[in-house]
């Protein structure tokens, strides 16, 4: 990588800002729990592999063992989670002999109000063992034909918000509109960067959507009102403290997912500073990561 730093170095430096940000007042730094001492974490930590998106499989697997992170929301980039049967079955193959969970797949689209177009998706998703789908753009005249396949697969649906630019779903809360009167397996993908652009309470709407949310997808920002200021976790505004207080009141079971869209082509040192940022944030909190 083009810019190095031990991986010990991230990871102390980040619990020990973290957990000072966590507590209710100033911490001298020598005052992050001892490991001994926190609990069992409520919240989740994955990637989605979207971040890795110019890399390989075989590539993305070294950075994910480097992260000591086992828990990934596949996409079908480069060759992450292929849609061929064949190909996508070699995926799964190296991830289960690298011990890596996959928890949702995403974005995927349903472009079509066509059973055999949504029943692929679904199938593909079916035998990665999923039980999450992100959905990136559905047309609300789909939603009944998909929450068909919801009932026969049971298989979730995460609608993924796309901030001011999607004129359809800008805000989790346009996703809550849409799905309220449906199966309870019909709900949200949260991406908070996108939400607080969209001028979105992000807090609010974790508490909102409720046990209808079923992934998030993380990342930073240095201004609320560009797409473009996205920073490392924890070198920008959003307010993490509070997101996973907020998740932890709701019970949320669900993954928090790094999505990292910035320098695609060296993506490992901010990623590794947003991954010790957050679990230094869990532990600051009382939590062990």
């Amino acid at each position: 990588m083009k810019q190095q730093m031990s991986r010990r170095r991230f990871v102390q430096s980040g619990a020990l800002i973290a957990a000072a940000c966590a507590a209710p007042t100033a911490l001298p730094a020598f005052a992050v729990p001892k490991p001994a001492a926190l609990k069992p974490s409520p919240l989740q930590l994955g990637i989605a592999t979207y971040t890795f998106r110019n890399f390989t499989r075989t590539q993305m697997l070294g950075f994910l063992k480097q992260l000591e992170v086992t828990a990934i929301n596949c996409k079908d980039a480069k060759d992450h989670l292929p849609m061929d049967q064949a190909e996508e079955a070699k995926a799964l193959a190296d991830y289960a002999a690298a011990g890596i969970q996959l928890h949702a797949a995403g974005t995927i689209y349903f472009p079509k109000d066509e059973d055999d177009d949504i029943r692929a998706k679904f199938e593909y998703c079916k035998r990665a063992g999923l039980k999450v789908i992100v959905a990136g753009d559905p047309k609300p005249e789909v939603l009944p034909r998909v929450e068909k396949f919801v009932k026969e697969y049971d298989i979730r649906i995460a609608i993924h918000n796309h901030g001011p630019e999607d004129k359809v779903w800008p805000s989790p809360l346009n996703v809550l509109a849409a799905v309220k009167g449906m199966d309870p397996r019909m709900g949200c993908c949260i991406d908070i960067g996108h939400c607080v652009r969209a001028g979105t309470d992000v807090v609010e709407a974790i508490h909102k959507v409720g046990p209808r949310l079923f992934n998030m997808h993380v990342k930073d920002l240095a201004s609320f009102s560009s797409k473009e200021s996205q920073v490392a976790v924890g070198r920008g505004i959003m307010p993490f403290h509070e997101i996973f207080k907020a998740l932890i009141a709701t019970h949320y079971a669900g993954f928090i997912d790094l999505e990292y869209e910035i320098h695609g082509d060296d993506p490992m040192p901010g990623v590794i500073e947003s991954m010790s940022y957050m679990r230094g944030m869990l532990g600051g909190m009382g939590y062990r990561a």
